[in-house]
């Protein structure tokens, strides 16, 4: 199991190493699949800056007002970027 890392600079900007995929997003919610399970992002005019699969590194712009880690889903789910790029 790799570690990741989340920075969070002064509630505006974050960012979050081995993204595996972004499920689904929104200005209110970010939910991200990491490598090891999900990561939901709740705030105010959240937009995502860089998304980098290859790299497993997204930053996220905006009012952050909450992170919650979820479940991992199962692997037959995928994702909404992972939809488009096929």
């Amino acid at each position: 199991m790799e570690n990741h890392v989340i920075t969070i600079d002064n509630r505006e900007k974050i960012t979050v190493t081995e993204v595996a995929d972004i499920d689904n997003f929104d200005e209110e919610e970010i939910c991200a699949n990491l490598k090891t399970g999900g990561l939901l992002i709740k705030g105010k005019g959240l937009h995502i800056q860089m998304l980098d699969l290859g790299e497993g590194k997204a930053v996220i712009t905006g009012e952050i007002n909450s992170l919650a880690y979820t479940q991992k889903k199962d692997k037959s789910e995928k994702g909404l970027i992972r939809k488009i790029l096929k």
